[in-house]
């Protein structure tokens, strides 16, 4: 292989970027989510769902659509389209998501959950925080005490996790990873919404909540999809080592003397050939795959991926001749980084 030299200060450019793409992204989602409630269970609205079964089983599959086209959006296809800390948490214990990116994607989805609930309130005014809306918070359905809800989101997230997972671990399947999302997601709000409130995601109910008051419940909530995460990452772990099952890519590891380096791949970045590395991995940019590039990048047909080496985004969209290397973007600062490869 030939070697390669990575440029960990574009690596520190790139974060902030797609951190500000979750926070916009989960932004939108809460505000179409608290927008779905208000139209469905505001008691003056047109569009009201009286029956609360059927209600639940609407915003599911509104909330699984709206969830897979933004996965699919611009945005999404930069950032990978998490909107979840449980998400981000669970890609990197699966070892597919670099660990220096968990924090800035999980403090832009918590604001984005804040700024999508006030912009939907700035909207609709008055009946987001009025009886039957009530700001979109969650709760649990009658008779349901706090352990039950808190067994009930951790399975609800675990199998979601499960679900990535096995999409992931085979390439035939990858490409449907943002409808894996999307459906698997309504499934749980269609099964948990009037019993456990079926959140499975910190940031849909942490802006709402703190609008609203209620308070009481939302330690649950923000912690038992983290324990969803780590279930189902490592549930998938043990389901990867049993035999005909393909084991997700590790990340790469930190080479031995190297400070400050990552032995990974370039991705591509912009529309203007130049590239850039952005840790060992980028999960699936809206197209269902892990971006695990190399360079040369094999021939067609041999062993590169799904459809004979057919990616999405960036690399796919480009024209360049095969076997042209594309020029990487010049920086000053790491001029004395290690080349490493064989």
């Amino acid at each position: 292989m030939r070697s390669v030299r990575v440029l960990t200060v574009l690596t520190r450019r790139l974060w902030p970027s797609r951190a500000v793409d979750e926070f916009v992204l989960s932004t939108v989602l809460l505000f179409l989510a608290v927008t779905v409630v208000r139209w469905l269970r505001d008691p003056g609205s047109a569009l009201r769902v009286a029956d609360p079964d059927v209600a639940i089983v609407v915003i599911a599959a509104l909330g699984g659509t709206v969830l897979t086209a933004l996965i699919l959006s611009p945005p999404g296809r930069r950032s990978g389209g998490h909107m979840n800390p449980a998400v981000t948490v669970s890609l990197w214990l699966m070892g597919v998501f670099p660990g220096r990116g968990v924090l800035p994607y999980v403090l832009a989805q918590l604001a984005g959950s804040a700024a999508g609930t006030g912009l939907a309130r700035l909207v609709w005014g008055r009946p987001v925080s009025g009886p039957g809306v009530g700001w979109a918070a969650l709760g649990p359905g009658p008779g349901w005490q706090p352990p039950a809800v808190l067994l009930a989101e951790v399975g609800g997230m675990a199998a979601i996790v499960l679900a990535v997972g096995f999409v992931l671990a085979h390439d035939r399947l990858a490409r449907l990873l943002p409808y894996a999302v999307g459906l698997s997601v309504a499934l749980v709000i269609a099964l948990l919404g009037t019993r456990s409130g079926g959140s499975v995601n910190p940031a849909r109910q942490l802006g709402p909540a703190l609008l609203a008051g209620h308070t009481e419940d939302l330690w649950i909530y923000l912690l038992a999809p983290i324990l969803g995460a780590a279930l189902g990452a490592g549930l998938d772990r043990i389901l990867g080592r049993l035999p005909g099952r393909r084991r997700l890519p590790a990340a790469a590891p930190r080479t031995a003397g190297v400070p400050r380096t990552v032995s990974a791949p370039r991705t591509a970045e912009g529309a203007d050939g130049s590239y850039e590395s952005n840790g060992p991995v980028l999960v699936a940019a809206g197209c269902g795959r892990v971006v695990r590039e190399q360079w040369p990048r094999p021939r067609r047909g041999a062993g590169a991926g799904p459809a004979g080496g057919r990616g999405c985004g960036p690399v796919a969209g480009s024209r360049r001749r095969p076997g042209r290397r594309p020029r990487m973007r010049s920086s000053p600062a790491p001029s004395a980084a290690p080349r490493i490869g064989a």
